[in-house]
């Protein structure tokens, strides 16, 4: 989930709001858009997150732990996300043995970008983590813009790792994506937040859509097909909003959101060097990651199993008619190369 995708549904509004009236347009900045900032708040049924700092030799690091016993699966955000969208990625899995740690990366929530800029960085503040926490190896669950931190902390720490899923990831240079001007970002930070926020309670098939737009490269049959899919099942539908959620506020997103795409931009990812056992997912519809940037992965990453999602986009893992199918192929990997404890 990237900044085009919110400024394209900002944009979609846009046009059904030009003529509010002045006293519309100020009671719309007075809002606080009714974001849920709590620190211990419920993401959706069973999935809670319990968000805390650990002061490690890199610097301060926000995380969630779930559970106390099994096997530590460590979640690796994707853009314009933080620990709660990690636990939130993760959840389909708590129900399996394993404990899952969900931290927030450079620049995003309670995390300071001073903690790590760059992908190496970012794995070595990874590793001082789980050193504090007294975790000695971790199974990595990796996201989209989080998978190049997620394939590094695997080059770079082979001996902390025991398996690799990484889902619709990033594993080439993508150039452009920078940071937007200063304008927009005022924008994006204020009215534009509110709108897309007003935007979902007034009609959130809007937001599917703009969404899918962004994340997929589906035909328009695809795409009807898909809001219906999401609109009309409870549990996905659920996890959609969740999702949604999981990007507010922006402003404490950005910075993570901004470096993401400057790292994204420099490449040079270890996929080469990484000897842990991987699983590479990747949609062949991906809209957001190209389905070459799975291929390429699946490629360079010494004897990486893959699981492509025909027709996929880039959510499909969660929210496709297929994700239970997907799941299980990436939980029988877990489960397959876990320690025994």
């Amino acid at each position: 989930m990237r900044k085009r995708k919110v400024i394209r549904i900002v944009a979609a509004v846009l046009a059904v709001l030009i003529g509010v009236p002045a006293a519309g347009v100020a009671a719309l900045l007075l809002w606080d858009g009714g974001i849920d900032t709590d620190p211990h708040r419920e993401l959706l049924h069973d999935v809670r997150i319990d968000l805390r700092t650990a002061m490690t030799r890199h610097g301060p690091i926000e995380y969630d732990l779930y559970g106390t016993h099994g096997p530590v699966l460590l979640s690796v955000h994707a853009g314009l996300g933080g620990a709660d969208q990690g636990r939130l990625f993760a959840g389909w899995l708590q129900k399996d043995g394993f404990r899952i740690l969900s931290p927030s990366r450079p620049g995003y929530l309670g995390t300071p970008l001073e903690s790590g800029r760059t992908n190496e960085e970012q794995a070595d503040l990874l590793a001082a983590l789980l050193d504090e926490l007294g975790i000695d190896r971790v199974g990595v669950l990796a996201v989209s813009a989080g998978s190049p931190v997620g394939y590094t902390f695997a080059a770079r720490h082979p001996d902390r790792i025991w398996g690799l899923v990484s889902i619709g990831g990033l594993s080439k240079p993508q150039p452009g994506g920078g940071p937007g001007s200063p304008l927009r970002r005022t924008f994006l930070n204020t009215v534009g937040q509110k709108l897309t926020l007003l935007t979902a309670k007034l009609s959130f098939e809007t937001v599917v859509a703009g969404t899918l737009d962004e994340t997929s490269t589906f035909t328009e049959e695809q795409r009807a097909e898909r809001i219906s899919y999401i609109m009309n099942t409870p549990d996905v539908q659920a996890l959609f909003k969740a999702m949604f959620d999981t990007t507010f506020p922006y402003q404490k997103r950005w910075a993570g959101t901004d470096n993401d795409a400057a790292q994204a931009r420099r490449g040079g990812l270890p996929l080469e060097q990484i000897t842990t056992p991987t699983l590479v997912i990747h949609g062949t519809q991906d809209g957001d990651v190209p389905f070459d940037h799975g291929e390429s992965a699946a490629q360079r990453i010494p004897g990486a199993e893959r699981y492509w999602m025909e027709h996929g986009d880039h959510l499909g893992f969660w929210l496709s008619p297929e994700a239970s199918q997907a799941q299980a192929a990436a939980r029988q990997f877990f489960l397959r190369h876990a320690p025994t404890e």
